[in-house]
């Protein structure tokens, strides 16, 4: 596994680019970013979006360099799109106009992804740090770009944030199992690995490293869960519903003026959308039932950096290490899962299915039924 992902998590390799030059043509994006949550109480603002001269994506910005400066592009469109689509108390458009729908999907072409603000542009790349030296957490975190002036949605996406520095602990340990099982130098298969029994000392070493790192695992995952608890100290329930929450809602029946074989829906916006739970159901090797709930989590896989798809298929890739590890330590991986889960279900309850009938999300999935359904299979599980 690449040392980014294990120093990082999921979150970029170096803090996200937080605004364009000064003077740069592609810097009129960050000026209507910064009064986007303003310009969105306006009945005119659509009018507005649809006479906006974007800057196309420079051509001559191909190199990996620029891909800060890329995702920060696709960053300003894709709440400009969502925003036009979904823009409170206006009817939901069924149009993205030409000058929004073109240079999206272009970047989001360059980024492997559909043309719809995702996880990734609302939260993954969507922070800065106050203190640059200080850590990736609530407290030293803030937001570069809202659809509302309220705090309440910079916490949300912040909790997100620092969840996934915390997964950066999550990776190193997996990466550390990973190193116990692959093939020593010598080219022969290390001894801590299930296709060889070695001696006991070396397999009790072996096994040793992946009880350690399985307890480092669910004390990450705990912290997140920590983390996770802290959503009501700075996000009221009614503000979330009506104010900010309906501009991350799917697309559906909107097309892309100007761009030929787009599809005309798109999954809004989810936490189903981050990499973590993904590549720990991987390495734990969960069996989720097929069903619509694991088309659905198959689909959210579209919607992640394909940079990130990578690592959930090099984790599958992983031998099962059910047989090797000691049962509590195993157990406490899924038990630290299980309750992150039913952490998020009393929020998806709290915040959502209490304001509505519609039991979609924002992804546009029937959520709550299998919220629950996850939670018993991964304890289902346990040793």
């Amino acid at each position: 596994m690449d040392a980014t992902f294990t120093r990082r998590g999921f979150l970029p390799a170096d803090d996200p680019l937080s605004s364009f030059a000064p003077g740069a043509e592609l810097a009129v994006l960050d000026e209507v970013g910064h009064d986007l949550p303003s310009l969105l109480h306006d009945p005119g603002f659509r009018k507005f979006a649809r006479e906006l001269t974007v800057p196309p994506w420079p051509a001559e910005h191909s190199g990996p360099e620029w891909l800060p400066a890329l995702r920060l592009y696709y960053l300003r469109l894709g709440f400009l799109a969502s925003a036009y689509v979904n823009q409170v108390g206006q009817p939901r458009a069924t149009i993205l106009p030409r000058n929004l729908a073109l240079p999206l999907c272009h970047a989001c072409r360059l980024l492997k992804r559909p043309p719809i603000l995702s996880y990734d542009g609302y939260a993954l790349y969507n922070w800065k740090r106050f203190d640059p030296r200080g850590p990736i957490a609530l407290g030293n975190i803030d937001t570069l770009q809202n659809f509302v002036h309220l705090y309440d949605e910079h916490w949300f996406i912040l909790v997100h944030v620092e969840i996934e520095a915390i997964a950066a602990e999550i990776l190193a340990a997996i990466a550390k199992v990973q190193h116990a099982l692959a093939p020593s130098t010598q080219g022969e298969t290390s001894l801590a690995s299930p296709l060889s029994p070695g001696t006991p000392g070396e397999r009790g070493r072996g096994e040793g490293e992946i009880n350690t790192a399985l307890k480092d695992i669910a004390d990450a995952v705990r912290r997140q869960v920590g983390v996770l608890a802290r959503i009501p100290e700075k996000m009221d329930p009614r503000l979330y519903y009506e104010k900010f929450r309906p501009y991350i809602r799917f697309f559906e029946n909107v097309v892309y003026e100007g761009v030929p074989d787009v599809p005309i829906h798109h999954r809004g916006e989810t936490g189903a959308q981050s990499s973590i739970m993904p590549a720990l159901i991987a390495f734990m090797k969960i069996d989720h039932k097929p069903s619509k709930l694991t088309d659905h989590l198959a689909d959210m896989r579209n919607f992640m950096p394909a940079e990130h798809r990578a690592v959930i298929a090099e984790v599958e890739a992983m031998p099962s290490i059910r047989d090797l590890a000691a049962k509590d330590a195993f157990n406490e991986v899924l038990e630290a899962m299980a309750t992150f889960r039913e952490v998020h279900i009393r929020w998806a309850k709290e915040y959502i299915q209490r304001w509505e009938d519609d039991p979609r999300g924002t992804g546009g999935t029937p959520y709550m039924k299998w919220l629950k359904q996850l939670i018993d299979e991964t304890r289902g599980h346990k040793k």
